[in-house]
This record gives structure tokens, sequence and C-alpha cells, in this order.
């Protein structure tokens, strides 16, 4: 019978932990962890993930701290408030909510975050130590790391004589996806868009995961009977069976198809997309920790 992760309920146990921990810090060394989250315009999809991150965090117990500011800002007064924070000791994690609006130019203020308060895991020094495989001093970038999550309780933490492949070469999940089945000793195969024969490709995986924008384009043929499907995609398609003009949420994976060939599966929506915001909290947890002369609780 094929498996159905729980997304929501493995996040709850990650915040479990974070929480946990978090109190502990406090109690023994009067470290409050500290997480501040930058927004700048109005894009309502922006304000309801910050404002869903901004609440997690404080049900963790953390000093959380947002910054909205407007559309208008410049460069310079964004990385100005980059700068104050990274100079702040009680503010452990800086986020800065992506995209950000035009002509604002994201990548030179991720790469101002100071590495050990870049909790979104994206500055060159984290995605260098990944790279290397030091996964001890780095963080990590948040959806890989909570995919990875998932497979470590499925397949344990070494994955030695499994092939897994990786659909997608972004740097932000699919290059350090890749990295961290390798760091775990898969053997490891990133396929893209340029990948010769994919569906063979995939068949071959104990491991498959899932990461290009496509709507339900893994399909069961692809699949090599009882793999792991991880689906990473997350894409918006009409439903006019719920009404005119209605849509739905879909992954990269045809859920209703690939269910009957793997073993375990993630559902979208209610997969890795919980283990997102869990995994912020997660490295931000750490970044206090290791501030403090601590070892981390994750």
């Amino acid at each position: 019978m094929t498996i159905i992760i729980d997304g929501k309920a493995t996040a709850v146990s990650v915040i479990d932990v974070v929480r946990e921990a978090s109190a502990a810090l406090e109690e023994r060394t009067g470290i409050r962890t500290g997480l501040a989250v930058i927004i700048v315009g109005d894009d309502p999809a922006s304000h309801a993930y910050v404002s869903s991150k901004s609440r997690i965090a404080k049900e963790c117990g953390f000093k959380s701290v947002q910054h909205t500011l407007p559309a208008e800002t410049s460069q310079e007064e964004l990385g100005a408030l980059v700068a104050s924070l990274n100079a702040d000791p009680s503010i452990h994690g800086i986020l800065v909510q992506l995209p950000l609006p035009k002509p604002l130019n994201s990548e030179p203020i991720i790469q101002s975050i100071l590495p050990e308060k870049d909790v979104d895991g994206l500055h060159v020094v984290n995605a260098g130590k990944l790279a290397t495989g030091d996964l001890e001093t780095g963080l990590i970038s948040c959806t890989p790391a909570g995919a990875m999550v998932f497979v470590r309780r499925t397949h344990g933490e070494d994955l030695s004589g499994l092939n897994a492949v990786v659909i997608g070469r972004s740097n932000l999940f699919g290059k350090p996806m890749a990295q961290l089945l390798l760091n775990a000793n898969a053997t490891v195969t990133i396929a893209h868009s340029r990948t010769k024969d994919l569906p063979a490709i995939c068949r071959n995986a104990d491991i498959l995961v899932a990461a290009v924008g496509r709507p339900e384009m893994v399909k069961a043929d692809w699949v090599k009977p009882g793999a792991t499907i991880i689906d990473v995609g997350i894409n918006r398609v009409p439903a006019p069976e719920k009404g005119d003009r209605k849509t739905c949420l879909v992954g990269d994976v045809d859920f209703a198809e690939v269910e009957k060939v793997a073993s375990v599966i993630t559902p979208v929506p209610g997969g890795v997309g919980p283990m997102t915001i869990a995994m912020l909290m997660a490295n931000t947890a750490i970044a206090a920790h290791r501030a403090a002369g601590r070892k981390p609780p994750l």
C-alpha cells in the first residue's frame, strides 16, 4: 500500500523540536532566538506568506520582527536595513521575502546578509559549504532541507546503494537537493530540460524528486515500481469541475497515476510546502544555538 506523506504533521514535529530547543536555550543562557523578516511592497501573496512565517516564529517562542517597507524603497535603504540587522546581536536570522518589486535587485541584498544569519540558505558561502559537504557550519536552503527530512524518515541517514534522480537544476532547489542526496551517499543524477529520454532516466530512480514547474509532467510509466516520490512542484491549473474560473493546485507529478506505482509519495498541497516554513524555523534555531556556542538541536 502506498504511503502518502503528511507534510503538515512532519512540519509540526519539526516545529515542536524547535520550540523546545529555543525555550531551553533561553532558560539556560538568557538568549531568545530572534528572526527578522523584511517585506517590500504590497504583493498580497507575499504578505500572506510573511504573516504565516511571523505567526509560526511567535509560536516557536522567537523574538519575531517584521519590517514592512513601501515599494518605493531604494536599494540603498534596503541595504542599510540589512546592515543594521546584521549588527544586531538579538537577531539570529534575517529573511528577505522574494521576489522584490522592480527595480530592486535581490542578489546583492541576499549576499549582504551575514552567512551565519542567512536562514534562507541562499548566500554563496552557505551554498559553497553544502557543495563541499560541510553540513556542520552552513545553513541549508529550506525547501530542499525539508524534502530531505522526508527522504531520511523513509530510507534512513545512509542512502548507499540507492539511485536518486532530481528533475530540475535550479540554484534554489535542484542543485542543493542533489548535493544533500549525494552527501547521504546516494548515486545522484540531475535531469533537466536538455536531458535526453527523461522518462528512461526517471525509471532508474529509487528516489525521484520533481521540481520543474510543469503540471503533472511525471506519469506512472516514468516511475520505478516501489520508488519514493518527492513532488516539489506547485502549479495552479483550471478546475472546471469546481465551477467557472475555479482553479486548484497540482504538483509536477500526476498524483492519481503515480500513487498506484510508488511506495511513498508526497501530495500537493500538503507535502513539501509546509516543510519550507518549518525548516526556516529550524535554521533560525540552529543559528541562535551556534551564536551562543551551543550544539544546534537539528
